[in-house]
């Protein structure tokens, strides 16, 4: 590859990391990546994004230099591997997006559809693992300055709780608010109210664990693939790309439950990570596979779980479920929350065998710094 063609690559990268989402370093893994995923013909046209994120027809017209026909064949190849996301807005207007690299961009995009297993897509699988591996060394050797970058972004993501126990059936017991929150912000809490929200759902591939079982390393806690849920715009753009598939509520409804009982914790994402908007996609996370296992992550909840030490026999179910590490056994071999990493996921709860936990009200932002 020629040393220009090397420099327009690397270019590329920074405009892509501007995009948002999580920030990385121009490693020769990321432009690795860029390589296998992005002709060379597209660079030119990615570069009018470098001042704006968000453009119309027109703005881009003038940006790239390109007729609207050629710009609409640069849109369709990369909308099809998640880079452009072109979708109208609320007002009908056609509005095309420059995507970042993780969360909710082409790593996600790239491994929600079905991939076939062939060596090609292993390849970008295993460099994909790379990076994050990469990645993932560089914070864990500057812990307080992630800690530091965490507090000052706004949540990605935020925990839907579970709401039944699951040895009794019944609903798990929620009391009233411990802590005033900052803002009072009325949020859907439940999935099935989140999911009667939407006339538009799709659902593709975990992303996270489809790209384990490419590595040969398949989830440990489940065997659901097809769990991830877009909605709205999102949702119309996915199953248009052949991301993911449009589903019904009540399809919908039966993948959360299966995953409810798998242990595994619903994550709404809302539009530019401000919870005050529409959600657009809802995970359901593992402990072992997803992004965000073993943190760093940043987490907006309404719920913080408490246990009852005269109901707890010690079973240690809850700490053995506990996705954030923060049930531990105290030396009485009670089970006890012991900090802040607390999502208020309800997945103690769900799984305790004596329906010793309630969730109680507590919003707040949540900073997991890596584990040690």
């Amino acid at each position: 590859m020629s040393e220009n063609l090397d420099r327009k690559y690397k270019k590329i990268a920074q405009i892509i990391n501007s995009a948002g989402g999580t920030p990385l370093p121009v490693s020769d893994t990321l432009i690795e990546i860029l390589r296998l995923i992005i002709d060379e013909q597209h660079l030119d046209f990615i570069g009018a994004f470098r001042k704006r994120r968000s453009q119309t027809m027109e703005q881009l017209k003038e940006s790239s230099g390109l007729s609207e026909n050629e710009i609409e064949k640069h849109v369709e190849e990369l909308a099809k591997i998640g880079l452009i996301f072109n979708q109208p807005s609320s007002k009908g207007l056609m509005v095309y997006r420059l995507m970042p690299f993780f969360n909710v961009g082409v790593f996600e995009y790239t491994f929600m559809k079905a991939l076939e297993d062939n060596p090609q897509n292993r390849k970008l699988a295993e460099l994909f693992g790379k990076l994050r591996t990469e990645n993932k060394a560089r914070m864990k050797a500057n812990p307080e300055v992630v800690v530091s970058f965490l507090e000052k972004m706004p949540p990605i993501d935020r925990t839907i709780p579970i709401r039944e126990n699951k040895a009794t059936g019944k609903e798990i017991v929620i009391d009233q608010e411990i802590e005033v929150g900052e803002q009072k912000i009325l949020l859907t809490q439940t999935v099935e109210e989140l999911i009667e929200k939407f006339d538009d759902i799709a659902v593709g591939h975990c992303f996270c664990r489809h790209h384990k079982d490419l590595l040969g390393e398949p989830c440990k806690q489940t065997d659901l693939r097809e769990n991830c849920f877009t909605f709205g715009k999102s949702a119309r753009y996915t199953s248009e790309q052949g991301f993911a598939r449009m589903v019904s509520k009540e399809e919908a409804l039966e993948i959360l439950k299966k995953s409810e009982e798998d242990g595994l914790v619903h994550k709404a994402y809302h539009a530019n990570f401000d919870i005050k908007q529409d959600e657009t996609s809802i995970c359901n996370c593992c402990n072992c596979c997803c992004g965000q296992a073993g943190g760093p992550t940043v987490n907006y909840t309404n719920y913080i779980s408490q246990v009852d030490h005269d109901i707890c026999v010690g079973c240690g179910t809850c700490v053995e479920h506990c996705h954030t590490e923060s049930m531990k056994l105290n030396e009485e071999g009670k089970a006890e929350n012991t900090g802040e990493r607390c999502i208020g996921c309800g997945v103690c709860a769900y799984f305790c065998p004596e329906n010793a936990i309630t969730l109680v009200e507590k919003k707040r932002k949540v900073v997991i710094p890596p584990f040690r």
